[in-house]
């Protein structure tokens, strides 16, 4: 007759071979990043194709930020000797595309994207309301900064409301956005900083305003058009965060990327994909009702839409019968 196993010796094998099988699981990181969110969790080259796909397919009317932002991210992302973080400063109204973008850059990078644990997003506002408190508020931030990239390198920090933000705050994180190798033992080089804010929106729209009315279309505009008096501006305006902000005085902002306003076809683009993304037919007639109904500057030529694309969402609700 076969031998009887005893329960201990049973035990203790099924117990090995669940260890050795975790080993196993845990020797293999796409296998194990499978199941868990891992840092640097997709392919450098994934992470920059899925970031061209979504610009193309869901961003309307900024070509300048396509291309800006894609080559920006794609090429820091494939860089494997980078000198510094990337840091990026998104300017325009409410409503043209800031937050998305970041969203896109996030999902890209993690497939989470802004619930990863690895994206961090600060609003001025919220997080740093109080004037008086803006010493602990220094503290505090390069204390979560240090923390984040030391658990992992390819953090992505969000900081939104960039034109409420206390000035002088984002300076302290000027550290570690500069080029240094290591400091106290950790590397930022391949951290990511994308900064939002309305600040210099006029100016865009100035650039914008004058190619119109000399009949150039806003895809003539370049960067070289506009990316200097943005910066300049920027620096200057004292309701901003950055108001003689050593980032910029130290050139360690990569790009400002300025988003344009909107016109009136952009919006209807806009429409056109949210109703498409509710699972439902478009009626030509109500998208064309929704872009009407949006207000429209300057007052004469009513060209761009004075809050992008933003309330589209409450008006989709008011139309259709979700």
């Amino acid at each position: 007759p076969a031998g009887a196993v005893e329960p201990i010796s049973l035990g203790l094998a099924i117990a090995g071979a669940a260890a050795s099988a975790l080993t196993g699981f845990i020797s293999y990181p796409r296998l194990y990043c499978y199941f868990r969110e891992c840092c640097l969790q997709r392919h450098d080259h994934r992470a920059a194709v899925a970031l061209q796909e979504n610009l193309d397919r869901k961003l309307f009317g900024q070509h300048l930020v396509n291309k800006v932002v894609v080559k920006a991210v794609k090429g820091f992302l494939n860089n494997t000797n980078a000198k510094k973080p990337l840091a990026l400063s998104l300017h325009g109204w409410t409503g043209t595309g800031k937050n998305f973008v970041s969203k896109i850059v996030a999902e890209s990078i993690y497939k989470r994207g802004l619930q990863s644990k690895y994206v961090h997003q600060f609003v001025a506002t919220l997080h740093f309301p109080h004037a008086h408190s803006i010493n602990l508020y220094k503290d505090q931030l390069q204390s979560w900064i240090r923390g984040n990239v030391s658990i992992c390198p390819r953090s992505l920090f969000i900081f939104d409301e960039m034109d409420k933000m206390h000035a002088g705050l984002i300076d302290s994180i000027k550290p570690f956005l500069d080029y240094y190798e290591l400091l106290d033992g950790v590397s930022y080089r391949q951290a990511i900083f994308i900064f939002l804010s309305n600040a210099g929106a006029e100016k865009i729209t100035e650039v914008a305003l004058d190619f119109w009315r000399n009949g150039r279309t806003r895809e003539d505009i370049q960067l070289t058009d506009i990316q200097n008096a943005l910066s300049v501006s920027i620096f200057n305006n004292k309701n901003s965060g950055f108001w003689h902000s050593t980032l910029i005085d130290r050139n360690l902002i990569d790009y400002f990327v300025p988003f344009l306003p909107l016109e009136y076809k952009h919006v209807k683009m806009c429409v056109r994909v949210e109703i498409e993304s509710r699972g439902y037919a478009v009626d030509e007639d109500i998208l064309t009702r929704i872009a009407d109904e949006m207000t429209y500057f300057p007052r004469e030529e009513r060209i761009y839409s004075d809050k992008g694309c933003k309330t589209v969402d409450a008006k989709l609700d008011y139309y259709y019968d979700f």
